[in-house]
């Protein structure tokens, strides 16, 4: 069975990533073409990249990295949930990214981004992000807008136009996953 992490982007105390990871890991449950897992960066805390060697090397040598790659090589695909800070992503999300490099290759990606914005500069840098590690994104996106779909800004309140959008999604992300495993299967 194909399986794909749902990745909380966001470790900081109060995030409103965690309801929404919630909300797109309850939507996803209801598929049966894939597994889906959330992964919370807030539990796998990597400081400031602290590998001597580079990522695409493979050779890791602390053992926080080495659970990080481990937990990573367990999936096909992956949704990034991320809120957009300054323009760009967590700082979180691009540390953890900038740990494994072969983890993530020929992989579908998509994302799920939120903030004033919708959190669309945060994914316009992951997408680029994602091609350097060899990670297929996908085009549909969902973004959510702090001032609409949520009430005071932190309580998660998505209008029903979102439920398409996060099903056409992991339409994506589900079928590039199936399409790239024999890319993974020759790795």
């Amino acid at each position: 069975m194909t399986k794909i992490a749902i990745i909380l982007g966001s470790t900081r105390p109060g995030r409103n990533g965690a309801a929404v990871a919630d909300w797109v890991l309850d939507v996803a449950k209801q598929r049966s073409d894939a597994e889906f897992e959330l992964v919370d960066l807030a539990l796998y805390p990597l400081p400031l990249l602290d590998e001597a060697l580079p990522p695409s090397l493979g050779q890791y040598q602390n053992a926080h990295t080495k659970a990080w790659a481990s937990k990573i090589a367990e999936f096909d695909g992956f949704v990034f949930v991320t809120p957009e800070y300054n323009h760009s992503t967590t700082g979180a999300l691009k540390n953890a990214l900038d740990y494994l490099y072969a983890e993530w290759n020929n992989k579908a990606a998509g994302f799920v981004s939120y903030g004033s914005g919708g959190g669309t500069r945060a994914v316009e840098h992951l997408r680029l992000i994602a091609s350097e590690l060899q990670i297929a994104t996908v085009r549909a996106q969902v973004a959510l807008s702090l001032l609409t779909d949520f009430e005071n800004y932190s309580d998660f309140k998505p209008g029903p136009h979102h439920q398409p959008a996060v099903e056409a999604m992991l339409d994506q992300v589900v079928s590039w996953s199936k399409a790239l495993q024999p890319l993974r299967a020759g790795a």
